[in-house]
């Protein structure tokens, strides 16, 4: 049964303006609403009219311009007096806020540990955050994950986890920006499950969204337009019921045409199998298909299910595991030996095991040859902008193409005209909203004139007018000859593109990623303070050995170590190759310039001796024995445990004035998004290498060049991932200063103190065997 919503107000804002330029420009212009106590409103509207500014304003994250605001009956904004900072520190405490990315809300590398971080900062009392966190899981059907890492999972799984951490502060209003924008139907109805439970124990809703069929429940629909809301009223069933019932996947589009038997492929996937990195079940299983050219396909499908996979890997972005691909007549990836004996083989297994063997992979000529032909628009546009204005980026393709300065200037003022964008020409694209960013990289890629055209979602987060926009680009491109390949969540959408819908299967059913601390056996259960204070030691102490029985000694603590926590060796050696391999050439130096023992070689100047041999063999094995014990630690121990333990470590200096506290946030959001950052400078380089940069085919010092043209976008996306963190701590009601309670709770056990003893009794024997 759904709440009634009361007479009491949740929400007050009389007059409000907002600018994010000093008054130039109106984000919000004299808006005016009231939401009632338990009352689910809906605000709609085109893009740039306002609702998300609005949203921030309403959750307490942002303080209006003008006007007054009174939220869950804390006056936090009068237009005499400004922003109260108490009221809305009190109001914030019953305010959560979940945004479209969920991502950038994930504060931890534990999903337990993510959800007690809004009660922690309420000061909750340990047992109460366990129930909170146990609750909150049930609610969003997450509790058999409560131990796994959300960073890893799907964006409907982490949108769960984002509200359960909402859900675990007992807010009395929560505020929702477009959270399904990115999500498939199955995991919209998900969230959508989420909210009815919510609207059901009387929490007040208010959600923004673009999709009719999500109004469905709601007391009220609110739409804005020119940043001013133009009206309200109660939702129109009808409208949203056809709406809901469009995007129910059907076999084939009305509007596609079959391809003729006879039609030549111009996209051939054959037998291929994908599975990433510490994986045990391919996202992408033994998959065939063929697309002609000049049609227009819509590819569909569950999160996970391979879609996004598999345009990566038609764009010669990963490697088949198993398989053939042709795309435009480039061989992009070639099986190698019997099909059937391949695919049997990847079927049982042996793939795993390095038995048969990947596929030979288009040379560079042919990936030039392909970037002439294909055109890739990726599912994050901000990430495949990096040009210092919108008209340099279009050009950026038809540029690698070389192409003269002429036909590039035709080029891209094609492309503007055709995306209707040529007043944006001059702008920074980094300026720019989502939706001008989304059209911004499409024209980039249109520029370069593509035979077959992939889209990633071009339509995410995007109004009904600027997914118009869209399908008619479509449609324009059809009759024009090119074949396009529309990665979508909506049959609608197909529908309107006149696409024919291939359907991929469900994702492969694995158990959620477990932290590496739940599957590393007694070292993962280690006090951290003890783990990390010990490892320490014996990674310092290993700088002393000067002799072959110390090495030796030392190896065999280390692989004790390994094997008590259940790592595998393999895995643990290709995590730090890189780094070994750089110690391999170190140890070659040592090798030919150390002196002392017996000549064994000499080449002119340069002589190998006995000494010499020991030397880099002793300084190389020593280091490498200091970077697995390295390696060891930070795979047995998770950032959360490590950030806890270094903020008690280091609490004594508080009576200093040390924020130790905020030290430890700091490194465990470093910890956090380090890996994000990476994945983001991933994918400008496969964005330039997907337009023909020379970073993927040219010579060393081109590749070296266009690595720099890398570095603002990458800057800006650190930009925009820490607001949108600092918007996400905010809404967890983080406080500097302020006490925080802790779930984990950190206390030596028995365990621990038997894992000093072995590493004591390590020193006493390093320093007991004979020096040389």
């Amino acid at each position: 049964m759904t709440a009634q919503p009361t007479d009491d107000v949740a929400v007050a804002l009389r007059g409000v303006r907002f600018s994010y330029d000093n008054g130039a420009t109106w984000a919000l212009d004299g808006v005016d609403l009231t939401v009632r106590t338990g009352e689910r409103v809906c605000i709609v509207g085109p893009n740039g009219s306002g609702k998300s500014t609005l949203s921030r304003i309403v959750a307490g994250l942002a303080a209006p311009d003008a006007g007054t605001v009174t939220v869950l009956g804390e006056r936090v904004f009068d237009g005499d007096a400004g922003p109260d900072p108490d009221a809305y520190r009190r109001a914030r405490r019953g305010i959560g806020a979940v945004f479209q990315n969920p991502e950038d809300q994930l504060v931890t590398t534990v999903v337990e540990d993510d959800v007690a971080f809004g009660p922690e900062n309420l000061g909750i009392a340990h047992d109460d955050i366990g129930r909170r966190i146990a609750e909150a899981l049930q609610a969003v059907d997450m509790t058999e994950s409560r131990a796994a890492d959300p960073t890893v999972m799907s964006g409907g799984q982490q949108q769960r986890i984002a509200i359960a951490g909402t859900m675990a502060m007992h807010p009395a209003m929560v505020v929702f920006d477009e959270p399904t924008a990115m999500l498939d139907g199955a995991a919209r109805a998900e969230v959508m499950a989420v909210l009815d439970s919510l609207q059901a124990r009387g929490v007040t809703i208010v959600h923004i969204t673009h999709h009719a069929d999500e109004t469905l429940r709601a007391d009220r629909v609110i739409r804005m337009e020119s940043r001013r809301i133009v009206s309200e009223g109660r939702p129109r069933r009808d409208d949203a019921a056809r709406a809901a019932s469009a995007d129910q996947p059907r076999p084939h589009s009305d509007g596609g045409d079959e391809p003729q038997p006879d039609s030549e492929p111009i996209i051939a996937v054959e037998h291929v199998f994908f599975t990433y990195p510490g994986q045990t079940s391919p996202v992408i299983d033994d998959l065939s298909l063929n697309i002609a050219r000049g049609e227009t396909v819509a590819l569909m499908g569950h999160n996970g299910a391979g879609k996004t996979t598999l345009a990566r890997l038609l764009c010669a972005l990963e490697r088949p595991d198993v398989g053939s691909i042709t795309v435009a007549g480039v061989p992009v990836a070639l099986a190698r030996g019997n099909r059937s004996d391949t695919v049997r083989e990847r079927r049982s297994g042996a793939a795993g095991t390095g038995h048969v063997r990947k596929p030979r992979m288009a040379s560079r000529t042919q990936r030039r040859a392909l970037r002439r032909h294909v055109g890739y628009v990726m599912q994050h546009p901000e990430r495949q902008l990096f040009a210092d204005t919108v008209a340099q980026d279009v050009a950026y393709g038809p540029r690698n193409q070389g192409l003269p300065e002429a036909a590039v200037r035709e080029h891209v003022e094609w492309a503007l005209q055709l995306l209707r964008i040529g007043h944006l020409a001059d702008r920074s694209p980094f300026a720019l909203s989502g939706g001008q960013q989304r059209l911004a990289a499409i024209a980039g890629v249109l520029a370069c004139r593509p035979d077959v055209l992939i889209m990633d979602e071009p339509t995410a987060g995007l109004d009904a007018r600027a997914s118009a926009r869209i399908h008619d680009l479509v449609r324009t491109l059809r009759a024009q000859g090119v074949t396009v390949l529309v990665i979508t969540h909506s049959a609608a959408e197909a529908a309107a593109m006149g696409a024919r819908i291939i359907a991929m299967g469900q994702p492969p059913h694995t158990q959620s990623a477990r932290t590496g601390a739940e599957g590393s056996g007694p070292l993962g259960t280690l006090d951290p303070r003890v783990k990390m204070v010990t490892f320490l030691v014996l990674m310092f102490t290993a700088f002393a050995i000067s002799n072959a029985w110390q090495l030796g000694l030392a190896a065999a603590l280390a692989a004790g170590i390994i094997a008590v926590g259940r790592l595998n060796p393999l895995r643990l050696l290709a995590a730090v190759r890189l780094i070994l391999s750089m110690l391999v050439v170190m140890g070659l130096l040592n090798l030919f310039f150390a002196r002392g023992g017996d000549v064994l070689a000499a080449w002119g100047p340069l002589t190998i001796t006995t000494g010499g041999v020991q030397t880099a063999a002793l300084y190389t094995l020593r280091f490498a024995l200091v970077i697995v014990l390295g390696a060891v630690m930070m795979e047995t121990t998770t950032p959360t445990a490590l950030t806890d333990a270094i903020g008690s470590l280091l609490s004594p200096l508080r009576r200093f004035g040390v924020h130790t506290q905020e030290i430890a946030l700091v490194l465990s959001l470093a910890l956090r998004f380090l890996p994000t950052l990476a994945r983001e400078a991933h994918a400008v380089i496969d964005a330039q290498s997907a337009r023909g940069g020379d970073i993927e085919t040219g010579s060393p010092a081109k590749r070296l060049r266009a690595l720099t043209a890398i570095v603002v976008p990458v800057f800006a996306g650190t930009l925009r991932h820490a607001d949108n963190l600092a918007l996400a701590l905010d809404a967890r009601c983080y406080e500097e200063g302020a006490h925080r309670t802790h779930w984990r709770r950190m206390r030596v056990r028995r365990r621990d103190l038997l894992f000093i003893t072995v590493a004591v009794l390590y020193l006493f024997a390093l320093m007991a065997l004979p020096m040389p």
